[in-house]
């Protein structure tokens, strides 16, 4: 594909992903992540002709221009789009497929010093929100959504959502609507493990202190029931996304875990 048909398609793809966008015009001078964009197909161009140094130069002058750092020797499909574009910064080694939309704050880093591949891979469709840091040679797969300033470390499976630090697939069954193009902007619907688990620690602490308060005077069968109903486990749901099926030991490993051993009164 040639780079005018590239711009082209990085400039058209805005308009179904950003409501606020009215006119070409507008988003060619008025898109910081446009242009960061527009300044790294020239410079991966450059780069790959073998031209290191005058890429670089033209990424730093992009990154002046945008706010947003993306080297030049990064792999990035077709209709890519950075919203609102401040503070995003994509590694070397770092592949995007097509569709793929980045927020605000996004990095997609190393975590090694080593010459070789060590950032990350993100596969088509892919949705990385806020402030997320995605972390290291993983692979983040097709269709996947990455939540609002979470870590990811591992890879995630095609069409699953991580979030938290550090990121954990979690059940979506109910949380969000996907637009036509397949973007959930729903991050309040999303669940959050670590405070469920920490309602769930502080709802156990609060039984257990009225427990003493009483005499020790409760049925342990009662509260058996109880820490059953509070799950805090937010492991690959079996009908959410590829690869369920293997966390399912896990699931039932967490529920044992959270149901007291009796004590006989």
């Amino acid at each position: 594909m040639s780079l005018l048909m590239q711009w082209r398609d990085d400039i058209r793809c805005v308009f179904e992903r950003d409501p606020a966008a009215r006119t070409t015009f507008e988003v060619l001078t008025t898109y910081p992540g446009v242009h960061a964009i527009i300044g790294y197909r020239l410079a991966n161009r450059l780069w790959r002709a073998g031209w290191r140094y005058p890429a670089r130069l033209l990424s730093f002058v992009a990154r002046m221009l945008s706010n947003v750092d993306i080297h030049p020797g990064a792999t990035i499909g077709e209709r890519f789009f950075i919203d609102h574009g401040a503070c995003v910064v994509i590694g070397e080694t770092a592949e995007i497929g097509n569709d793929v939309t980045l927020y605000h704050g996004v990095t997609l880093g190393g975590t090694s010093w080593n010459k070789g591949k060590r950032h990350p891979t993100l596969k088509d469709g892919v949705l990385v929100g806020a402030g997320a840091k995605v972390l290291g040679p993983i692979t983040v797969g097709a269709g996947a959504r990455v939540g609002a300033n979470s870590v990811v470390v591992q890879d995630v499976p095609d069409g699953c959502t991580v979030v938290g630090i550090p990121g954990k697939v979690v059940k979506v069954r109910e949380a969000g609507r996907p637009n036509p193009y397949g973007i959930d902007l729903d991050h309040h619907l999303i669940p959050d493990p670590v405070g469920k688990a920490i309602a769930c620690l502080l709802e156990r602490i609060d039984a257990l202190e009225k427990r003493v308060e009483a005499g020790g005077l409760v049925a342990v069968g009662s509260q058996q029931q109880f820490y059953q109903v509070c799950n805090s486990d937010s492991s690959i749901c079996e009908n959410d996304c590829a690869g369920g099926t293997t966390a399912q030991p896990q699931q039932s490993a967490g529920r044992r875990r959270a149901v007291p051993t009796p004590v006989a009164e």
